[in-house]
């Protein structure tokens, strides 16, 4: 003991030797916790997605897409056969625009697209025949996405998967698809469901193709070889290692799906092989005899307009939601 050490009576504290003797648990996995802040995926997401003010607008023009397509129909009860605001008779409440409309009618929503060939309000047929586009659209996009995304995956990691696939997509992928949906609807005959199965018997091929090559990107990488090599089913593998990474290009393709649908909907009727429910497209081919029509012109055009803002903002919010969903931009 060196000279200027001393001893401290510890009594002097007044403290049992429970107090002064306390046994320290040494935890070694606490000891590696790091701490930082909480870190929550789609909130990240939503945050970079608002973060653009553009995106608010949009946001809340496809909340007015949603309410006339869907609640302002059954608002006003309105049935294509008959129009509840009346078809007429007299010739001078036909084909009207928008202020000859208003002028006849009194000011009313109703009236603000002006009227068609049977006197019925243009506004209102629109907004219920968007209903069925959309409608139309998402089930097609829900049903070619899933299978499309499951299928891809599995095709990109197993290489026996992918000698089958492969083959088959050599043959009904250089098929134009136009073609086979087309074929397809006249055989059918052109109902809703009839142009779903339509759209969707090889539309998934194209989507499972995308997320295949996707998918042998990062197929790979060392965590999905250990996992391979621990005995992990190649489907568990696809599930649980690659698609979570591919969030952002799966939402990337899911915006260019949805107006896709819409288009081929609009092109087939305007062709006059589409549905025979009064949808976007029905109202554009039977309203195409009018385009040149100056009086009359405005009947044609407006489904044109919306169907065309419709099918915009729905990509452009899904790029943007596509975009955001990049782990790299929430940095």
């Amino acid at each position: 003991m060196a000279e200027n050490d001393k001893l401290v009576d510890l009594s002097e504290f007044g403290l049992s030797d429970e107090e002064l003797f306390a046994h320290y648990d040494n935890d070694e996995m606490e000891s590696e916790r790091i701490t930082a802040p909480r870190y929550s995926y789609w909130k990240s997401v939503f945050r970079v997605f608002f973060r653009k003010k553009i995106n608010i607008f949009f946001i809340v023009l496809i909340s007015l897409i949603i309410v006339f397509a869907y609640i302002y129909p059954l608002i006003i009860r309105y049935d294509p056969e008959v129009d509840p605001w009346k078809f007429v008779s007299v010739s001078e409440a036909k084909h009207l625009n928008p202020a000859q409309a208003v002028s006849y009618h009194g000011f009313s929503i109703h009236w603000i697209l002006g009227s068609g060939a049977q006197g019925q309000s243009t506004f209102d047929s629109i907004w219920y025949g968007s209903s069925i586009s959309i409608s139309l659209a998402l089930i097609c996009a829900a049903i070619n996405m899933f299978i499309g995304i499951l299928i891809g995956a599995v095709w990109g990691f197993s290489k026996k998967v992918d000698i089958v696939m492969t083959e088959i997509f050599n043959v009904v992928g250089n098929v134009p698809y136009v073609l086979i949906i087309s074929v397809l609807v006249r055989i059918l005959t052109g109902s809703f469901w009839a142009l779903v199965f339509a759209l969707t018997i090889t539309g998934w091929l194209g989507i499972a193709y995308f997320i295949r090559t996707q998918v042998i990107i990062i197929r790979d990488r060392e965590y999905n070889l250990a996992s391979k090599c621990l005995g992990t089913s190649i489907f568990r593998i696809a599930m649980r290692n690659i698609l979570p990474f591919m969030t952002s290009i799966i939402m990337t393709l899911l915006a260019t799906e949805i107006p896709s649908y819409i288009s081929y909907e609009v092109y087939l009727s305007y062709i006059g092989i589409g549905m025979k429910e009064m949808s976007l497209g029905k109202i554009i081919e039977s309203t195409q005899p009018f385009m040149f029509v100056k009086a009359w012109g405005f009947e044609y055009w407006s489904p044109v307009v919306i169907a065309s803002v419709i099918t915009v903002v729905l990509y452009v919010v899904g790029q943007n939601l596509g975009d955001a969903s990049d782990p790299r931009t929430h940095m």
